[in-house]
């Protein structure tokens, strides 16, 4: 069944799921000539729905346990809710996460069942949730050949992204990877002259704005650099968002994700973004999503304003490729990305697909980490004053650097890494387990001999691995898991467990999928932190501006970790940010 035909599989399942059982009962009631009333008969209906669905799961735990015993491996825990299908756990996480903190809702699942990777079995439906780095790992490296995307994110996407790399499997992804890694080969992503170009820009737009003492939205401004400098790079056509009208200290709303933008860029990025948030909200209602959208795809008008946008630059692309009569316009390091990707096709929807899959990956990604590091920066004026003193000893009031000095600049690349860990672009993911069961690598060796047996990993079967979780867990990191601290990134100690267990930092994912454009990120985010901090020495939060509803609400601080003490509310729609924006003002040192 075609991933984008949603409503025929929800059909075909709520037939197997409720009609089947009703019907099956009605008939037996002919059959038997059994004399009952309407309500009766409702009853025996209902009582058949939940019947068959005991009797499936049951039937399915039973095949599962035969198929562990074989495979010498224990059933991963399950979470046992108190109503049937475990609907109470459903409605407890859907409500928490409307104000909970950041995968809060899954940290407290593991602490109650005191385990790292746990079975939902949402609605007699297994859902495997885990934090543990050696299952992440297996996912994402070793055990890559056993998972992939799978049908139901493929679904779930179809509308948003399409067939672009971030959704596809297999022969698919391996053509879009295989068309895309040259472009991000070390000779491209060392070109730092469009970095150069957004970030002056940007550099202006913070100069004019310190030096009247107003308080702007980081985040959005840090959305629209990478954005321009990510079309240029991918379209050779700068999409010049940093020109559109900013938000407003004070006078704007919330948009889905930070600050809520006018004009034409504003409804572009109100699309991008919803559509994002409906991606997300989709896998937390989980399986039966389509049942909110049989009759309306919320989706659907989020894609044309995006496709708007992108199509003129394709047929651009294309008109330029039969203008040349197919011949390749200059070598790999002379072409855009959509120049490059016109050469290999001519499916004007593929191309969309494939560059929308990357702006998703370039902005979004990059604008987080810039957006939290700067966020730390207020936070911890000492890390802000070392590194400073770091930029001026390499790069000094106005060289903006180079990438042999960046790499030189290890307290940079520490602070880089360190908020990486604490705030990873995408906070979590999904992968589905393909048509065979198989076992997981046996968890924390601190637990009991007899829970060290590998876990029973059934066939087709979406498992959500958190790097969040997993960057913040004090038992691979220390009791100071939760605290943003560059040193440890100095420290040889901390060091060497690390360089033992790489998979305790992933934030850029790993194995055959793991992100091509990170050198691409790293080198424009130190180009951006040298130049930003060469002109400014501090960093303020401006609380009093955040939109209504977006300061982190009181009840994080009857918890614990970094909720305790958060000063923004941290969110996610398929990648981080920070609801409602970064409110701040910055600072010009003295010359």
């Amino acid at each position: 069944m075609h991933p984008g035909n949603y409503r025929a599989r929800v059909l075909s399942d709520l037939c197997q799921s409720f009609l089947l059982p009703v019907v099956s009962a009605r008939i037996l009631l002919i059959y038997f000539d059994l004399p009952l009333s309407r309500l009766q008969t409702n009853f025996l209906s209902l009582a058949a729905i939940v019947a068959w669905a005991i009797l499936r799961s049951a039937g399915i735990d039973y095949l599962q346990r035969t198929q562990a015993r074989a495979l010498q491996a224990r059933a991963i825990p399950q979470v046992l809710g108190r109503w049937p299908g475990n609907i109470d756990v459903l409605f407890r996480m859907m409500k928490d996460f409307r104000t909970s903190y950041i995968l809060d809702v899954y940290l407290q699942l593991f602490e109650e069942y005191k385990c790292t990777t746990l079975n939902l079995r949402i609605l007699w439906r297994d859902t495997i949730i885990s934090m543990d780095q050696e299952h992440s790992k297996y996912v994402l490296s070793t055990g890559f050949h056993r998972f992939w995307r799978g049908r139901a994110q493929k679904e779930r996407f179809e509308t948003f992204l399409g067939r672009g790399i971030f959704n596809r499997d297999d022969g698919e992804w391996r053509y879009h990877r295989a068309v895309a890694r040259p472009f991000f080969a070390k000779e491209r992503v060392q070109d730092f002259e469009i970095f150069n170009k957004y970030t002056t820009r940007t550099m202006d737009i913070l100069t004019s704005v310190a030096s009247a003492d107003e308080a702007f939205d980081a985040q959005d401004l840090y959305g629209r650099l990478t954005l321009d400098s990510a079309s240029e790079f991918l379209f050779g056509k700068n999409l010049d968002t940093l020109s559109e009208t900013r938000p407003i200290p004070g006078k704007t709303s919330m948009g889905p994700k930070g600050s809520a933008v006018e004009g034409a860029w504003g409804t572009f990025a109100e699309a991008f973004e919803a559509a994002q948030q409906n991606c997300t909200n989709r896998a937390r209602i989980g399986h039966w999503w389509p049942l909110f959208e049989l009759f309306k795809d919320k989706n659907e008008a989020n894609a044309q304003v995006i496709h708007r946008w992108l199509d003129p630059l394709v047929d651009m692309a294309l008109n330029s490729k039969r203008e040349s009569q197919g011949a390749p316009i200059g070598d790999i390091t002379q072409r855009t990305f959509l120049e490059h990707l016109a050469q290999s096709t001519d499916d004007p929807s593929v191309i969309r697909d494939q560059l929308l899959n990357m702006l998703l990956a370039s902005r979004d990604t990059t604008a987080t980490v810039l957006t939290y590091l700067t966020y730390f920066l207020a936070l911890y004026p000492d890390v802000t004053e070392v590194l400073r003193q770091e930029v001026l000893e390499h790069c000094g009031q106005s060289s903006p650097g180079s990438h042999d000095s960046f790499r030189e600049m290890k307290y940079l690349r520490a602070v880089l890494n360190e908020t990486l860990r604490l705030f990873p672009p995408v906070p979590l993911n999904i992968r589905q387990s393909r048509d065979s069961s198989f076992t997981l690598p046996s968890p924390d060796p601190t637990y009991p001999v007899f829970e060290r047996r590998p876990l029973f990993m059934p066939a087709n079967t979406p498992i959500i691995y958190l790097p969040l979780l997993t960057q913040r867990n004090p038992a691979l990191w220390g009791d100071d898991a939760d605290e943003f601290d560059p040193e440890r990134w100095l420290d040889p100690a901390r060091l060497a467990r690390l360089a033992n267990n790489t998979a305790m930092f992933m934030p850029f994912s790993a194995g055959p999928r793991i992100c091509i454009g990170q050198n691409y990120a790293y080198n424009q985010m130190s180009y951006f932190v040298v130049r930003l901090l060469q002109r400014f020495d501090r960093f303020t939060l401006t609380p009093e501006f955040q939109p209504l509803g977006s300061l982190p609400p009181e009840v994080w601080k009857k918890r614990k970790g970094r909720q305790v003490y958060e000063r923004v509310w941290p969110a996610a729609a398929l990648t981080l940010f920070a609801k409602g924006g970064l409110w701040m003002k910055f600072h010009l040192a003295d010359q």
